[in-house]
Protein backbone atom coordinates (compact mmCIF):
# COMPACT_ATOMS: atom_id res chain seq x y z
CA UNK A 1 0.00 0.00 0.00
CA UNK A 2 2.77 2.52 1.11
CA UNK A 3 4.52 1.70 -2.19
CA UNK A 4 1.27 2.50 -4.46
CA UNK A 5 1.77 6.04 -2.58
CA UNK A 6 4.88 6.71 -3.01
CA UNK A 7 4.18 5.97 -6.88
CA UNK A 8 1.10 7.84 -7.34
CA UNK A 9 2.71 10.65 -5.05
CA UNK A 10 5.46 10.88 -7.51
CA UNK A 11 3.50 11.30 -10.47
CA UNK A 12 1.02 13.96 -9.68
CA UNK A 13 2.38 17.13 -10.74
CA UNK A 14 6.00 15.60 -11.08
CA UNK A 15 7.58 15.55 -14.55
CA UNK A 16 7.54 12.64 -16.67
CA UNK A 17 10.26 10.55 -15.89
CA UNK A 18 10.55 8.56 -18.99
CA UNK A 19 9.69 11.09 -21.27
CA UNK A 20 6.66 9.81 -23.41
CA UNK A 21 6.95 6.07 -22.43
CA UNK A 22 6.54 7.87 -18.61
CA UNK A 23 3.48 9.74 -19.92
CA UNK A 24 2.31 6.45 -21.85
CA UNK A 25 2.64 4.10 -19.27
CA UNK A 26 0.36 6.64 -16.30
CA UNK A 27 -1.63 6.96 -18.83
CA UNK A 28 -2.43 3.21 -19.82
CA UNK A 29 -2.43 2.72 -16.19
CA UNK A 30 -4.91 5.48 -15.19
CA UNK A 31 -6.93 4.32 -17.82
CA UNK A 32 -6.57 0.41 -16.41
CA UNK A 33 -7.38 1.77 -12.83
CA UNK A 34 -10.81 3.43 -13.81
CA UNK A 35 -12.04 0.15 -15.76
CA UNK A 36 -11.44 -1.74 -12.86
CA UNK A 37 -13.56 1.12 -10.24
CA UNK A 38 -16.02 1.01 -13.15
CA UNK A 39 -16.74 -2.69 -12.96
CA UNK A 40 -17.42 -2.08 -8.73
CA UNK A 41 -19.63 0.01 -9.88
CA UNK A 42 -23.20 -0.61 -8.53
CA UNK A 43 -25.46 0.19 -11.61
CA UNK A 44 -29.02 0.49 -11.25
CA UNK A 45 -31.29 -1.57 -12.50
CA UNK A 46 -33.99 -1.01 -15.49
CA UNK A 47 -36.64 -0.47 -12.73
CA UNK A 48 -34.91 2.17 -10.28
CA UNK A 49 -33.75 4.61 -13.54
CA UNK A 50 -37.12 4.08 -14.72
CA UNK A 51 -38.70 5.18 -11.13
CA UNK A 52 -36.24 8.12 -10.77
CA UNK A 53 -36.38 9.52 -14.54
CA UNK A 54 -40.54 9.16 -13.77
CA UNK A 55 -39.90 11.50 -11.02
CA UNK A 56 -37.48 14.35 -12.45
CA UNK A 57 -40.40 14.60 -15.37
CA UNK A 58 -43.01 14.98 -13.02
CA UNK A 59 -41.67 17.21 -10.84
CA UNK A 60 -39.97 18.90 -13.64
CA UNK A 61 -43.83 19.04 -15.19
CA UNK A 62 -45.12 20.52 -11.51
CA UNK A 63 -43.00 23.21 -11.11
CA UNK A 64 -43.37 24.38 -14.66
CA UNK A 65 -47.06 24.87 -14.36
CA UNK A 66 -46.23 25.96 -10.99
CA UNK A 67 -44.11 28.83 -12.46
CA UNK A 68 -46.21 29.49 -15.04
CA UNK A 69 -49.01 30.16 -12.70
CA UNK A 70 -47.05 32.69 -10.68
CA UNK A 71 -45.62 34.59 -13.64
CA UNK A 72 -49.22 34.99 -14.90
CA UNK A 73 -50.20 35.95 -11.12
CA UNK A 74 -47.45 38.43 -11.34
CA UNK A 75 -47.72 39.78 -14.89
CA UNK A 76 -50.94 40.57 -14.04
CA UNK A 77 -50.58 42.30 -11.08
CA UNK A 78 -47.96 44.15 -12.40
CA UNK A 79 -49.99 45.24 -15.22
CA UNK A 80 -52.89 46.50 -13.11
CA UNK A 81 -50.48 48.86 -11.57
CA UNK A 82 -49.24 50.42 -14.84
CA UNK A 83 -52.92 51.17 -16.01
CA UNK A 84 -54.14 51.95 -12.78
CA UNK A 85 -51.43 54.73 -12.44
CA UNK A 86 -50.48 54.98 -15.57
CA UNK A 87 -52.63 58.43 -16.01
CA UNK A 88 -51.32 59.97 -12.89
Amino acid sequence: MKTAMVEHEESIGGRAKGSVTGWWGRSRRFLSEVRNETARVTWPSRKEVYATTLVVILTSIFFGVYLYGIDVLFSGIVGWIFRTFAAV
